[in-house]
């Protein structure tokens, strides 16, 4: 049913006369007559009768008008739903616990007017795949991946640079030390059940083995966190990698020990991601707050993939600004041509 054939019946009812809902709908009175024709042959009842004071609704008309009046609210609470900042901001962390989950708890601190959609999506083909389709307005990731470029229409900027700590029970060889080199790491088993082939992650600890020839096993079924600490308590010759932001509990008699890796300290490169035509204007705010709170990227004495995007540095309120003038969007590469060779560095 055409809504515009709705809005003009509802119109002509409440004025009375096809000439003052032409007025007030702004299109001419044949306009009207045209529109209240087809929707009487649509519905085969005549709606209104023509009197000497205008047009008075028949039995039908009146039957419908209630009807009528309900589908422009449906219609109107259809189009809310979906206009730009009427609906929360759905941000992908990934998981509860781990860093990203923390970022987005701090933008709520600072920004509680925003209302929020948090959802936990497994891997990065599923986030992009989500973010193309609307589903979700941005995701925390690990980009890009050797061999698996981001596609064109994606943007990202990196947002955290999270140092990894050695995770320890209490007889590990390693447990009293207040820091451990990389060096010292080799030979020691660094069990991590929930590396997950195809993954980010296990791309980001592949590169990590190969680079410092650690030993990193991730055999055995992955039963969760919980899991994963008994284990670590329990067994001397074991222990785990954790983000140093990663938040989990433990019962106090385990004796974890948190341990801070060092020459290098390697780091898990966190990047936002989102459409480059999202016009969601909660995402901005994102983007800046993230820009405002973030620090240490690249720091001197920490290592990451050679894969990992760099950070940009490119103010992104005013990238937001460029990316809604289709002008600019068409003259993108010259706006990135500051940017190393080859490299995605977009946000």
């Amino acid at each position: 049913m055409d809504l515009d054939t709705v809005r003009t019946f509802v119109a002509a009812a409440d004025a009375g006369q096809f000439q003052e809902a032409a007025a007030e709908l702004a299109v001419t009175q044949q306009a009207v007559s045209k529109r209240i024709a087809a929707l009487e042959r649509n519905l085969g009842v005549r709606l209104f009768t023509r009197t000497a004071r205008g047009a008075e609704l028949t039995i039908d008309g009146q039957a419908f008008l209630p009807h009528a009046r309900e589908l422009l609210r449906v219609a109107e609470r259809a189009v809310a739903s979906v206009r730009s900042g009427s609906r929360p901001l759905r941000v992908d962390v990934i998981a509860s616990r781990v860093a990203p989950s923390g970022l987005m708890r701090g933008f709520h601190r600072a920004h509680p007017e925003i209302e929020l959609d948090v959802v936990m999506l497994f891997d990065v083909e599923t986030a992009v795949a989500a973010i193309r389709s609307g589903a979700i307005d941005a995701s925390f990731r690990a980009v890009a991946m050797p061999g698996r470029p981001l596609p064109e229409d994606i943007e990202s900027v990196r947002v955290l640079d999270e140092p990894l700590q050695l995770l320890s029970g209490p007889a590990h060889a390693l447990a009293g030390a207040r820091s451990v080199t990389v060096a010292q790491l080799a030979g020691h088993r660094i069990w991590m059940p929930g590396i997950a082939p195809g993954t980010e992650w296990a791309a980001y600890y592949d590169d990590l083995v190969a680079k410092f020839g650690l030993t990193i096993e991730a055999t055995g079924p992955n039963f969760g966190s919980d899991a994963l600490l008994d284990t670590v308590a329990d067994t001397p010759a074991l222990a785990t990698f954790i983000g140093e932001q990663t938040r989990l509990v433990w019962p106090a008699d385990h004796g974890l020990r948190r341990i801070p890796v060092t020459d290098p300290t390697p780091v898990y490169p966190h990047s936002l991601l989102w459409h480059r035509e999202n016009p969601h204007p909660a995402l901005a705010t994102l983007r800046a707050h993230l820009a405002a709170t973030a620090a240490g990227h690249d720091a001197a004495g920490t290592w990451a993939p050679g894969w990992v995007m760099p950070r940009c540095q490119t103010n992104p309120v005013e990238r937001v600004v460029r990316a809604r003038d289709t002008h600019a969007m068409k003259a993108s590469p010259s706006l990135r041509s500051h940017e190393p060779k080859g490299e995605r560095c977009r946000g």
